[in-house]
């Protein structure tokens, strides 16, 4: 969590150069952890994260679990849409695949992101006065007074 800590700008650098250190450790030996897991978590983590932060206030602590609940999901699908748009045009390898995330993701860390509903003003604070709100749980009574 303290990479979410950093100044915006520093982060929008660490999230655009991300991509680009997982394309350059595809130049080192096969099977090593040092190519495989920079690209595992770029790949699974970076292009959600991109379209999610930075926000404009920054994020409010609700917001950090919601970030990362949507972020691989959303990471995950936009690598299989890259992966099947780069399989259909017959252009797919290692290389363009990773060069077209890193390209989407250093411009999406440029851009404000996608307003999360966690995010917003009064969503971890707790009701103002009892029965304002109807609680999702909330049953209604029978008529008659009968119970069961």
């Amino acid at each position: 969590m303290a990479l979410l800590r950093l100044v915006p700008d520093r982060y929008r650098a660490v999230l655009a150069a991300s991509g680009w250190v997982a394309l350059a450790a595809t130049a080192l030996p096969g099977g090593s952890p040092l190519r495989w897991l920079p690209v595992l978590l770029f790949v699974g983590l970076a292009p959600g994260v991109a379209l999610l932060t930075p926000q404009p206030a920054g994020l409010r602590p609700g917001a950090r679990l919601e970030l990362f609940a949507l972020a691989a999901p959303l990471s995950l699908s936009l690598a299989t849409l890259t992966a099947t748009a780069l399989f259909l045009a017959d252009a797919f390898s290692v290389v363009a695949f990773l060069g077209v995330l890193a390209a989407f993701v250093t411009v999406a860390a440029l851009l404000p992101g996608v307003p999360l509903p966690a995010a917003t003003d009064g969503a971890d604070e707790p009701e103002s006065a009892p029965g304002t709100a109807r609680s999702p749980f909330r049953f209604r009574k029978r008529e008659g007074g009968e119970q069961g």
